[in-house]
């Protein structure tokens, strides 16, 4: 009986788990200055933890790509 009440328990509590964080693209990131200047600002505030995450890679992808545009239209492109 004890054992029966631990797993149900456990099974309770695993369906009480956050759901993951939503995964942006790299083109809804360059549509979104503000949600890609958020997502920046905290992977550059915790790098070891969220560093490899895929949207800490795909808003950095993107400011690498925004800044690759603003360069390209500064010199005339």
């Amino acid at each position: 009986m004890k054992v029966l009440t631990l797993c149900m328990l456990i099974i309770a509590l695993a369906a009480c788990s956050n759901e993951p964080e939503r995964a942006y693209t790299v083109d809804e990131f360059l549509a979104n200055k503000s949600l890609l200047a958020e997502v920046i600002g905290k992977c550059r505030n915790n790098p070891g933890e969220l560093g490899n995450t895929p949207n800490c890679q795909n808003a950095a992808a993107a400011a690498f790509k925004a800044r690759l545009q603003r360069m390209g239209q500064a010199l005339g492109g």
